[in-house]
């Protein structure tokens, strides 16, 4: 079996699929990634049994049909080092063979019989929401998940689909973010699905979506969730465990309310982040007429105190935060944009709102009697 590819398009298409590739497995054909060729088209596919993906390459030439296990880490090595624009691929039973220009490589290979099979997307009912609104979404909630957490579904993003909009949360308990998008449906859907994905899996839909004006489609069962993005699939079995009522969380009314400018406020809480340490992280946010103060200390580092004017008329009023959480927020915002802050008191839960269609709550630190 021969094939030509572009060297840059063969290298994008193994990147994306390593994504789901483990580095740590104690089954070593998963370490590989799987070529499947039939009829003038070919398919990459990875998993590691829990996720898996396949990616339709284009712009192959071949007359060939068949299938190679592809050794991920080597062959992403060489299309990163060699300078030629095309790569040749020749297979054999036991041998794959790459041509580069004028660099040649022989690996061995493995038995593709033996690689866990990855299923094409089939379904024909599936809920469908624009790629720029959902890689949006999946950037504003997945660092909020909580990978670390012995509550398992709080590893997890939370995604509620209706034929009207999709939801998605993550929440480590200490905050949380939640964010609505406008979907629609393709075929016969009128339920409303809740399940809770993987954040792997999630960062990978998100790196795997081309173009603003794409269409993805996601088609929930009892355990499990494909999706397709373009020429990109990707299966995942989901998260168990049940996710919190979130919808809880979220304050109905906040007394005092301030816009912010997500950039320069996102420059003053860095500036406060750093005189802190790993015994000292909290930093007090004072709001006063027209001025937030950000106060930091730390015993062995010292001290800080930086300063931005605000649109703020009301009562001076102190929280503590943890400047990291405050920070991982503003880090996924246009500069430009503009944050509602809505405060409570100094030892309430305080929300972020980018519209009606984001929000942030930050649980306050607390501080020493």
């Amino acid at each position: 079996m021969q094939l030509k590819f572009k060297r840059d398009v063969l290298a994008s298409a193994l990147q994306t699929v390593a994504g789901v590739v483990p580095s740590r497995t104690p089954k070593d054909i998963l370490k590989n990634t799987k070529l499947v060729v039939e009829t003038g088209s070919a398919v990459l596919m990875g998993t590691d049994t829990e996720i898996g993906m396949r990616y339709q390459i284009p712009e192959v030439e071949t007359e060939s049909t068949g299938e190679v296990l592809l050794p991920t880490a080597r062959l992403t090595q060489i299309l990163r080092e060699v300078m030629s624009d095309e790569v040749i691929l020749d297979v054999s039973e036991e041998m794959l063979e790459i041509h580069a220009g004028q660099s040649e490589f022989r690996l061995p290979v493995e038995d593709p019989r033996e690689f866990p099979d990855v299923a094409p997307f089939n379904a024909e009912n599936c809920y469908a929401i624009s790629g720029q609104a959902l890689r949006q979404a999946i950037k504003r909630v997945a660092f909020a998940a909580d990978d670390e957490s012995t509550r398992y579904a709080l590893g997890g993003i939370f995604m509620e689909l209706s034929p009207t909009q999709i939801v998605l949360a993550a929440t480590d308990s200490r905050r949380l973010a939640v964010m609505h998008s406008m979907s629609g449906v393709q075929g016969d859907v009128s339920e409303t699905k809740s399940v809770v994905l993987p954040r792997k899996a999630m960062t990978l839909l998100e790196r795997s979506i081309e173009g603003d004006d794409s269409e993805i489609l996601i088609a929930p069962g009892d355990n499990d969730v494909v999706i397709r993005s373009g020429g990109c699939m990707i299966y995942t079995r989901l998260v168990e465990g049940r996710f919190p009522n979130f919808r809880d969380v979220l304050p109905s009314e906040t007394p005092v309310n301030i816009d912010l400018i997500a950039g320069p406020f996102h420059n003053l809480v860095r500036q406060s982040q750093i005189v802190t340490s790993d015994e000292s992280r909290g930093v007090d946010f004072v709001f006063s007429s027209g001025l937030v103060t950000l106060k930091s200390q730390a015993a062995d580092i010292g001290q800080s105190k930086v300063e931005l004017p605000i649109d703020y008329d009301g009562e001076e009023l102190a929280i503590m935060f943890d400047p990291r959480f405050v920070g991982e927020f503003l880090r996924v915002l246009e500069p430009e944009t503009t944050v509602n802050l809505g405060l409570i008191g100094g030892e309430d839960p305080a929300v972020f709102r980018c519209g009606e269609e984001y929000k942030y709550v930050i649980m306050p630190l607390a501080r020493d009697a």
